[in-house]
């Protein structure tokens, strides 16, 4: 049996703009988006107009993994932040300095891009949206 485990980053009212985000900074793929409003009505929990236009749920296709973006509903909590991390590995440094750089627009840089023992070029940038990224270049040969 396999098993697929992906991140999943919950916002609150601003999925379609990291959507947009992701798909410029990291060349992410939209493969699927719905918001509260076009998910199927239910009497007993109607959706509050102010609700219908933030993303229910999204899968967004990097190279070979996905990534979930959605919005909470309104009036539930969400924070933000926590121990959860997302590491990206490119197979090149030029791959890795175009992500980082996107990423750290209106951003935060934790830890330059830099070569380091263990990658050509490493760092980690927490994006405007308070999602921490780690960068990480393969080693070539």
């Amino acid at each position: 049996m396999t098993f697929q485990v992906n991140p999943f980053i919950m916002l609150d009212g601003n999925a379609k703009e990291a959507i947009r985000f992701y798909e410029t900074s990291l060349d992410a793929k939209v493969v699927f988006t719905q918001t509260f409003g076009e998910a199927p009505e239910d009497p007993a929990h109607p959706v509050p107009d102010e609700a219908k236009d933030r993303v229910a749920h999204s899968v967004l296709k990097i190279g070979d993994a996905e990534l979930f973006v959605a919005d909470s509903f309104p009036g539930k909590s969400n924070s933000t932040g926590g121990p959860v991390q997302i590491c990206i590995t490119t197979p090149d440094t030029e791959t890795s300095n175009r992500f980082f750089d996107a990423l750290k627009q209106g951003g935060q840089v934790i830890l330059p891009l830099q070569k380091i023992y263990f990658s050509p070029a490493y760092g980690v940038v927490t994006d405007p949206f308070g999602v921490t990224f780690q960068i990480f270049t393969r080693r070539q040969g």
